[in-house]
């Protein structure tokens, strides 16, 4: 295993960085760098390129570099370091080491063990306490810097150094959970006494005990060391300190070192409670920092899910591992769920076969247009199907406006396909859209891991909001709702704002319940295809539809203005029959495929 450690002209302008022989490193001064070092004046913003060739180091220096690399005392362009051997640039040397595959020492019994409350560390006076506050007022210039999580065990560890004048090493431990201990980065002071092996023991002990423990190896005479625990070997105590973070996660900070003076029991523990103290409150910060960025990692993904309300609803509701987990959780609850689709998807498909990104480009576009609709209308985005989008309302917070919004969304995705439509340049001006409304109870929530939410919502009423949309095709309407939601926002939508009509009862195939469906339009300012008095006698002819007197219900859908398309289906039927129904005739329309 191979490691790069960067030592500039200050002890604290320092770190070590783990080399993968399967990847390239760009070293510079930007941050941006995989190995950054911002003290370093001299260096360009990408001034070399590393790679792992074999057991050596190839160094290469980039053309846009201003300044010479240093290899043996000479200028070098691309040069080849063995382990042991450094290179420089300004005054910063470049080490590389090999070590040791980095795992724990097995596990081994201490002289002393000591465990530490934190009421305990709190009553702790420190020696240098000018010395560990500087180091402590590094650290938001650390965190605000980092990248990663290895970034961030780097800086850690350099501050524990820095920080503990008795610290001869220190490492950021993990435990999994089968109880195996591995280590995620280490460091020490003397780069030539190679890799720090942490105890086992010590380990395990304090990160299931979930508090700082102790142990002190001094006193034992050497000969009764056996020669595989190097950890009590090489120093005279150490101790690790538990990060707390998330429940799925367990690990730590170790440090050890070697006494400056012969143990003596109860005074040498107080010497090293400082620095055990010191390191808690290292813990404490960092385990804070953790949890936040759980939470901004959880927030981030659930962004694209949750409207802006509710994220903000859910941080004030929040947890100590993030967003309230509670709230999120599926559960049984009343929602209005919106399925819109786009139309003859699979017909363009087949035109653009030699464009398909094009295709998906210009799909994204519009199922862009419906998620924007439905976050901004507070509700929620649940999966994507293909070409189709689903949002819902009433979960995680029940809301009897709920039906009210989702046909505010829907209006709103129809508007803007109108305008689109309008314009003959838009890239999306042919796609059209369909879109079914229905209000029901349902098991809706997040589905998946802390890294990775689905949101979703499951039941009949996704089903019915499915086929809804699908009949908008055959009903020449964009916009269908079920009689409840239809029922709910008939009483609570301005006319200013959104009309109705009925458009007769139909049993869609595959179902066993007939709906009453119902067609939701735009404002007449809006769309003047069609007046209040027109809404008014289609829903004549359909009442007189369902009751049977075909020829009334002729002459009032004949009467509809040629533009509008909803009256062609059931004119249909009426001709096909001669404007008589039929014998045994219920007012309900059987749809005979999808």
């Amino acid at each position: 295993m191979f490691h790069l450690v960067a030592q500039g002209s200050s002890p604290r302008q320092r770190w070590r960085q783990q080399l993968d022989g399967e990847r390239t490193y760009l070293l510079g001064r930007s941050i941006d760098c995989d190995c950054p070092v911002p003290w370093e004046s001299t260096l360009s913003r990408r001034h070399c390129q590393l790679r792992l060739v074999g057991e050596s180091l190839e160094v290469r220096r980039l053309e846009q570099a201003l300044n010479p690399v240093y290899f043996h005392g000479e200028e070098a362009t691309l040069c080849r370091v063995a382990p042991g051997q450094q290179f420089v640039i300004g005054q910063t040397s470049f080490l590389l080491q090999e070590t040791n595959a980095e795992t724990p020492s097995p596990t081994d019994q201490p002289f002393q063990e000591f465990l530490f409350t934190p009421q305990e560390l709190r009553q702790v006076r420190f020696e240098d306490a000018d010395r560990r506050m500087e180091v402590l007022s590094r650290l938001p210039t650390v965190i605000g810097e980092v990248r990663s999580r290895e970034e961030m065990a780097t800086q850690l560890l350099n501050l524990i150094l820095a920080g503990i004048r008795h610290a001869e090493a220190a490492a950021i431990v993990m435990r999994n959970a089968e109880g195996h201990v591995s280590i995620v980065r280490w460091d020490r002071r003397t780069e030539t006494d190679g890799a720090v092996r942490p105890s086992t023991h010590l380990v395990k002990d304090a990160l299931h005990q979930k508090r700082s423990v102790l142990h002190v190896w001094e006193g034992v005479r050497k000969e009764q060391v056996q020669n595989d625990y190097t950890a009590t070997a090489e120093f005279d105590w150490a101790f690790c300190t538990p990060v707390r973070t998330g429940p799925d996660e367990s690990w730590g900070i170790y440090v050890a070192g070697r006494l400056d003076h012969p143990w003596s029991g109860p005074t040498s523990t107080v010497n090293l409670q400082a620095d055990v103290r010191f390191t808690e409150i290292l813990a404490e910060i960092m385990s804070t920092v953790e949890r936040q960025n759980g939470m901004e990692g959880q927030l981030s993904v659930l962004r694209q899910f949750l409207s802006p309300p509710i994220l903000a609803a859910l941080e004030s509701t929040s947890d100590e591992d993030g967003v309230n987990s509670a709230l999120l959780e599926p559960r049984e609850c009343d929602v209005t769920v919106l399925f819109c689709d786009l139309r003859g998807f699979s017909h363009r498909a087949e035109e653009s076969a030699h464009d398909l990104r094009g295709l998906l480009d210009r799909v994204s576009a519009a199922l862009q247009v419906m998620t924007t609709q439905i976050l901004q209308h507070g509700g929620v985005t649940g999966d994507f199907l293909g070409d189709a989008v689903l949002g819902f309302w009433g979960w995680p917070f029940a809301s009897e406006d709920s039906p009210l919004k989702a046909c505010r969304a829907a209006l709103a995705i129809r508007q803007e396909f109108a305008e689109i439509q309008a314009n003959p340049k838009h890239p999306l001006h042919d796609f059209q859209m369909g879109i079914g409304v229905a209000h029901g109870r349902a098991v809706a929530g997040k589905i998946g891991t802390r890294d990775r939410v689905t949101v979703t919502v499951f039941g009949p009423v996704v089903n019915l909001a499915s086929r809804l949309e699908n009949l908008t095709r055959r009903l020449h309407a964009g916009i269908l709702l079920d009689e409840r939601t239809a029922t709910i926002v008939r009483k609570r939508l301005n006319s200013q704002d959104g009309r109705f009509r009925r458009l007769g009862t139909v049993l869609p195939y595959g179902l066993e319940s007939p709906l009453l469906v119902t067609e939701l339009l735009p404002p007449y300012q809006q769309d003047q295809g069609l007046t209040d008095d027109d809404l008014a006698t289609y829903e004549q002819g359909v009442d007189a539809f369902t009751k049977g007197d075909w020829e009334a219900a002729y002459r009032c859908l004949h009467s509809m203005p040629s533009s509008d398309r909803a009256h062609d289906f059931l004119l249909g039927l009426i001709t096909q029959h001669n404007r008589r129904a039929p014998a045994g005739w219920h007012g309900v329309i059987e749809m005979t495929g999808k």
